[in-house]
This record gives C-alpha cells, sequence and structure tokens, in this order.
C-alpha cells in the first residue's frame, strides 16, 4: 500500500527498499508459517469464500417469456423476465434495453452466439433505444425484479430475412463504480421472416411414448390372471398434467411422428382393468382404472389418423445386446421376439397398423455391431444421430438425414443440435425460452444454408421427456406452425428421400462408440441371467397344461429385463432380474415329490408308493418320475435296477406313483426318486430313502407252521383233559364246591397304542 501511495515516475531509494523488504519478511513470516502449518487430523482445510460476480456478470438476467416467437411486421414484440442482484452492492439507475443485431450467418454464428457469455461491446447487439426501456431506482443485493418490455416490431430494425441477435441487458451503477456500466445481459435469437419461402426444409419430429418397466412377471391364479405391478408410479405419469398426459396432449396438435413402446400399451390397458400393487410382503388393489382408461382413449383417438412406429417390445437396449449380450446365447432369439409381437400389441390396443421396421439405438449413437443386431431383428432403418455419423466431405450445409448403409438398411440421421435442444431442466422459464428461441433459429439457418437445395431434417428429442421438456418441445413447434421455412414429414417418408450423395455414410467404427454411453450398458451377467431364467421356464413350460398362462407374462418379464432405461440403474436392473428368477422358481418348486420315510419290505415282491404334490392351479403331464436303486438286489419290475413312469396330475391334487419292487436278498437299498421332463431334462429336486428287505424264506415258514401245528395240539389235548376233569368231579358230588382262582396276571401284554417304529412297512 505504501509502494502504491508514491508519486508515479519516482523511485524509492535504496535504503528505503531495503526497509520495505526487511518489514515485509518480518510481517509475512507468522503469515507465512500458517498458510504452510499441517492442519490438525481430521480438520477439513478452511474453504475459500465464493466470490461475488462483478463486471457484467454482476446480475443474472432471465427471459422468461419472448412473445411472439417469430414475429411479423405488424406485431409487437414483448419480452418479460426476471433480474436478480448477484453482487455485493446495491445497484442504483438501473435500466433495463433491449438489444437487436446483427443478423447472424449460418448454424455456426448461432451456437458462437449462444456460448457467450458476458458483455462484449461490438459483438453484442445494440439497444433499441431509450423510449423502450425499463427503469429500476436500485436493485438491492440478492434481491429479484420482475420486467416488461414491449417493443413493435416494426421499430427494431430487423431487414433481410434471417436470424437476429436479441438481447436483454440491466446498466447501473455501484458505490464501488460510480460509473454507468452494463451489469447484467442474457441473448436469445429472432427469426425474422415477414414472408414465406418458397423453399422449406422438411421437419421431422418424434414423439416418444416410452417409459420404465413398472409390471412384475407375477399373476394371479384367477382367471383374468390379474397382473402385479412394482409400484404404482405409472399412475402419476398418466394423470392430469403427469409426463405421459402431457405428451399426449400436446403431441395431439402437432405435426409428429409417434414412437411407442408396446410395453408401455400394455402395461396401460393391464392398469385399466383389475390389477394389484406390491405392497411391502403383500399387495394391494390398484385404483386407477379410470386414469388408463382415459389415456388409453385419448391416445387411440390422437394416433387414428398419424403415424405411429412400434419399437419392440419394452424398448430393448440394442447397444448393450450388441457389445455385451449378442455372444450369449438366446439373447438375440429374445430381441427377435420382442420385435414379433410389437405389431400385435400396439394393433390390439390402439387399432392401428405400425410401422416395425425402425431401430433406435440410445442417443442415436451406432457403431457396426449394433447396425447388424438392428437388423437381426428385422429393422432396415436405424435412427441415429449427426454425432455420431459425422460429416466429412466438408459439406457447407446440413445434408438429408436418410443415408444408405449397405444391406438394404437405411440410416436416418438425426440432427444432433436440434435433438439435444431439450435435454436441459426446462422447468425454468427462461431455459425454456431460450431452448424454444435457439431451435427456432437453428431450423431458420439451417434452411439458409442451401435455399435451393430442399433437405428433409430428423429431430430425435430425449428418449423419455419430462413433462417440462414435453411442453418446450411443444412450444418449439408451434413456432414453426405457420409453416414460414420448414413443413413436416413423417419418419417412414423421411427414410424414403432420395439421400445426399456426398453425405457420410460410413457406419463408425466401434472404437468410436462414447465411454459414457458404453459405462451405462448393461453387462454380460444381466444376459447370463436372462438365459438361465429362460432355460427354467422352457423346462417348465413343457410340463403344463396350460402354458401360455406363464409363457406369455414370463416372456414380457424377460423383455423388460433388457430394458434401455436401466441405463444409469443397474442395482435396479438387478433387482428386477433377481425377483422374475425366484418367482419363477417358486412357481416350480410347487410340484415336487413329497418327502418318504424308510421302507421295509416283507417279501420277495412288494409295491413301492411315491407321492408328487402339484400345488399349482393347472394341472400338470408330460412328467417322468424315475426310480434308481444302489443295490442290484432290489429290482423294479423284474428287469434292473431303475424303472420310470408317466406322472400327470390335475392342478391343487397329489398322485401315488406305485413301482413294482423284486428282491433276491435280505439287506438295504438307497432308492433315489427324481422328476424329468419328456425329453429328458431334470425337474426339481431329487429325493433318497432307504429301503430294508427283510424275505421269509421258505424254511423259516415250515418251521413256523410246525410250531403253529404243536400250539393247536396242546390246546386240544389240554381241553379234553379239562373236560374229563370236570366230567369226574361231577360224578364224585363235588359239583357245588367253588373254584379255584385263576392266575390274575395274563399270559400276553395287551396291544400297545403307540406309534409303530420309524420307517413304512410294505406288505405283498
Amino acid at each position: 500500500m505504501a509502494e502504491a501511495a508514491d508519486f508515479r515516475g519516482t523511485r524509492p531509494s535504496p535504503a528505503r527498499r531495503w526497509l520495505r523488504r526487511t518489514a515485509s519478511a518480518v510481517l509475512g513470516a507468522p503469515l507465512l508459517a500458517g498458510l504452510l502449518a499441517v492442519p490438525a487430523a481430521g480438520a477439513a482445510p478452511a474453504a475459500e469464500p465464493a466470490k461475488a460476480p462483478t463486471g457484467s456478470r454482476t446480475v443474472d438476467v432471465s427471459l422468461d417469456t419472448l412473445s411472439p416467437s417469430v414475429p411479423t411486421e405488424d406485431d409487437t414484440l414483448t419480452v418479460s423476465g426476471t433480474l436478480t442482484n448477484k453482487g455485493k452492492e446495491t445497484i442504483s439507475s438501473a435500466e433495463v434495453d433491449l438489444r437487436v443485431g446483427p443478423r447472424l450467418s449460418g448454424r455456426g454464428e448461432v451456437d458462437d452466439a449462444a456460448k457467450r457469455s458476458g458483455y462484449l461491446p461490438g459483438a453484442d447487439p445494440v439497444t433499441v433505444g431509450d423510449k423502450y426501456t425499463v427503469k429500476f431506482p436500485k436493485l438491492a443485493k440478492g434481491i429479484s425484479q420482475d420486467f416488461t418490455l414491449t417493443v413493435p416490431v416494426d421499430k427494431l430494425g430487423l431487414d433481410d430475412p434471417g436470424v437476429y441477435q436479441l438481447g436483454v441487458s440491466v446498466s447501473g451503477r455501484t458505490t464501488t463504480a460510480p460509473y454507468e456500466q452494463v451489469l447484467g445481459i442474457e441473448r436469445s435469437f429472432l427469426p425474422w421472416q415477414p414472408e414465406a419461402s418458397d423453399s422449406r426444409t422438411k421437419l421431422t419430429f418424434l414423439w416418444p411414448l416410452i417409459a420404465s418397466p413398472h409390471v412384475t412377471a407375477e399373476t394371479r391364479s384367477d382367471e383374468q390372471q390379474t397382473p402385479v405391478f412394482a409400484n404404482d408410479d405409472l399412475a402419476k405419469e398418466l394423470a392430469p398434467g403427469g409426463r405421459l398426459e402431457q405428451m399426449v396432449s400436446l403431441g395431439s396438435r402437432l405435426p409428429v411422428t409417434w414412437v411407442v413402446d408396446p410395453d408401455l400399451l400394455a402395461s396401460v390397458a393391464a392398469m385399466a382393468g383389475k390389477y394389484e400393487v406390491e405392497s411391502g410382503d403383500t399387495t394391494v388393489l390398484g385404483k386407477n382404472q379410470n386414469v388408463a382408461k382415459q389415456w388409453l382413449t385419448a391416445l387411440e383417438k390422437v394416433v387414428e389418423d398419424g403415424k405411429v412406429i412400434a419399437l419392440p417390445f419394452a424398448d430393448p437396449d440394442l447397444a448393450s445386446i450388441a457389445h455385451r449380450g449378442k455372444n450369449v446365447s438366446g439373447t438375440l432369439s429374445h430381441l427377435q421376439n420382442a420385435s414379433a409381437v410389437a405389431a400385435t400389441t400396439v394393433e390390439t390396443i390402439l387399432h392401428v397398423k405400425p410401422s416395425t421396421d425402425f431401430a433406435w439405438p440410445v442417443n442415436g449413437a451406432v457403431d457396426s455391431s449394433i447396425v447388424d443386431v438392428a437388423t437381426s431383428a428385422g429393422a432396415h432403418n436405424v435412427i441415429a444421430r449427426s454425432d455420431s455419423f459425422r460429416e466429412t466431405a466438408g459439406l457447407p450445409y446440413t445434408p438429408t438425414s436418410a443415408r444408405p448403409i449397405g444391406g438394404g438398411t437405411t440410416a436416418v440421421v438425426a440432427d444432433a443440435r436440434l435433438s439435444t435442444l431439450f435435454d436441459g431442466d426446462m422447468s425454468r422459464a427462461g431455459a425454456a425460452t431460450l431452448a424454444v428461441q435457439r431451435f427456432l433459429a437453428q431450423t431458420l439457418a439451417l434452411t439458409e444454408q442451401a435455399p435451393d437445395n430442399e433437405r428433409s431434417i430428423v429431430v430425435a428429442p430425449p428418449r423419455m421427456p419430462t413433462a417440462a421438456q414435453a411442453q418446450t418441445m411443444a412450444r418449439a413447434l408451434e413456432g414453426l406452425s405457420g409453416n414460414h421455412w420448414t413443413q413436416p414429414l413423417d419418419l417412414v417418408s423421411a427414410a424414403e428421400v432420395k439421400p445426399d450423395p456426398k453425405a457420410t455414410a460410413k457406419v463408425p467404427r466401434a472404437a468410436a462408440y462414447p465411454k459414457k454411453l458404453r459405462a451405462q450398458e448393461l453387462p454380460t451377467q444381466a444376459f447370463q441371467d436372462i438365459r438361465t431364467t429362460q432355460s427354467s421356464l422352457d423346462s417348465f413350460e413343457t410340463i403344463l397344461t396350460q402354458p401360455e398362462r406363464v409363457v406369455t407374462p414370463f416372456g414380457n418379464a424377460v423383455n423388460r429385463s433388457m430394458s434401455t432405461s436401466w441405463r444409469g440403474q443397474a442395482l435396479e436392473a438387478q433387482r428386477y432380474r433377481d425377483a422374475v428368477r425366484d418367482y419363477l422358481q417358486s412357481l416350480t418348486s410347487e410340484v415336487q415329490l413329497i418327502k418318504k420315510s424308510d421302507v421295509t419290505l416283507s417279501g420277495r415282491s412288494a409295491t413301492i408308493p411315491v407321492t408328487v404334490q402339484n400345488k399349482l392351479v393347472q394341472g400338470v403331464d408330460r412328467l417322468v418320475l424315475k426310480l434308481t436303486s444302489d443295490n442290484i438286489r432290489l429290482k423294479f419290475n423284474d428287469d434292473g435296477s431303475m424303472a420310470e413312469l408317466p406322472v400327470s396330475i390335475a392342478g391343487g391334487h397329489s398322485q401315488s406313483v406305485k413301482f413294482d419292487t423284486a428282491t433276491s436278498a435280505n439287506g438295504r437299498a438307497q432308492v433315489t426318486a427324481r422328476l424329468y421332463t419328456e425329453d429328458g431334462t431334470q425337474y426339481g429336486e431329487e429325493m433318497t430313502f432307504t429301503v430294508k428287505v427283510s424275505e421269509v424264506t421258505p424254511t423259516v415258514l415250515l418251521v413256523i407252521a410246525g410250531g403253529l401245528l404243536l400250539l393247536v395240539l396242546a390246546g386240544i389235548r389240554m381241553y379234553s383233559h379239562r373236560k374229563r376233569a370236570v366230567a369226574s368231579d361231577t360224578a364224585n358230588g363235588n359239583g357245588d364246591e367253588p373254584e379255584q382262582p385263576s392266575d390274575p396276571t395274563p399270559d400276553t401284554g395287551p396291544e400297545s397304542g403307540a406309534p409303530s417304529g420309524t420307517g413304512e412297512k410294505v406288505d405283498r
């Protein structure tokens, strides 16, 4: 500070300079030591206080409305917004000005103007004039003020048709800078075309109806197979003001191509009837049937005359399949099945015939493997994006979207600039207004690139737009409603437009696929899990008398396991796959062998019963029960150590399957029982039990018979002897004498009522 107070042009003496350096060193030493000191363990370094914005960034300017978006000569332009003083000082004599011009040349200049921040004299538009300003005596720090500027369009100085810069700035003074300066500015664009042009760009805007999976594989056992939803969140999206309700109501008045996930339609149709929702360990009845019915009715009315593109069922992630799943057996067949059921689902619910000839990889990012997977499922058109299909010929204009890429396949390349304009948070009025004006500016600049070269451009917005994004997209399309420089074209027609011979038609290499997108893909393990589930389902299906009650819900659940909506939600995706697998296992275990205790055989031959239980509501057949003995002395059907019998059981019943056995000697045998499907696939868990053989030989039988004969003879002799004794006593006059008391102790004990010992005795 002392040096700053010296007279300009003079230098301090050497002695004074030495004194100052010495003082600085002495005074600065403690400060330096403090800066270099190591903080105590666990103590976080103090964060530097955030610096308040200064200069032309002091005031945040938000342009909330700009009307009309595309003005004519007789219109009055109205711009409204909000000013927020983010500085540390109060601003005095604040003035809000509208700035217009100059006319921009080309899409690149539009991009450059949109990226610029802060005021740049000479490059930014000039003010319209003092007559069209708004003044505030002061803007206190941290306080917001609303403003509205109204200017007749003929006062804006617009000349030739084209895109003009439009800006709103705020000027004022502060205590630190007591002179007028620009303290905040926001830029936008004003498309100007007072007369319709003969040259128009054909514009195709995709309007996606896609949602994340909500339906589980579980259904109730009633005749209607009441579906079970994982949650009731879908109802919120369908209700008035919800994301999907807004998509339908807004799209109903726009020239768009509907891109539909058939799974969404199937889920809403299921919700329109009786459905249940998981709630902890139980389920509760769903209550949003009316919401679902109203949405379907509205959609059916909207699309009856429009073009509908049906994606494969559940919108499978083509890139994940191409990069991580196609080498897992069965994955491509799932994709083909998802494509096959798409048309049927849409026709059944919406009563329109959709086009199923399009594939839409995530963000339009493609490589050769993704194209191969898409075409293997029957698609002949792949919706790509221009940041994937980069132009290499140095064209001075944006080429037509359709590109032949070989094998009869067409890449429909959406414009990346237009497609990504609505990706951000459009719930802020300022962000939405800027997106709308930039969309209009880009489409006009695109048309002016080559006015004599009519082109076809496709816009592929976010896959699942929020309600705010949908509203912003609708405003942008409504700005083009006068067909000033564009005309609508459906996607099917856009794919058939004659391609530009100079446009890039080479499919990008696998290495060019974005790393960020690759990191979000489903892992290989996901497809291995799906394969395991499908294998169990195949075995289960073969034994059912009504297999469609299981195949359809589980097939849909398998398709949902590959959905694009799982990107960035690895844990949720894993839980969904696990839930599908666990529920299938719980169903297959309802057909099982009843645990059997050890068996004792008496004799050379006997019958062993084994019980099979079916707790399912439908019957099972085409099952085979096999018994195997580890002891050659125990034979089944007199011909070997293995026997098998067919099993067919009605729903909710059990069946006792009886096997004839024969033995040749006493001993033990370990018997294994297991169910198989007709093709020899093991079904369920095996069961083992022990068979004890206690054979009674002929010699033993003779000995027993001889003993019984002796007992009979002895009884007869005793009876005769007693009879003679009674007769003798009567003859001797002893008939009135009392009898001798008998032995109070019985010869044999009473029959025991206790349960028999362990084991099951099987007689002949």
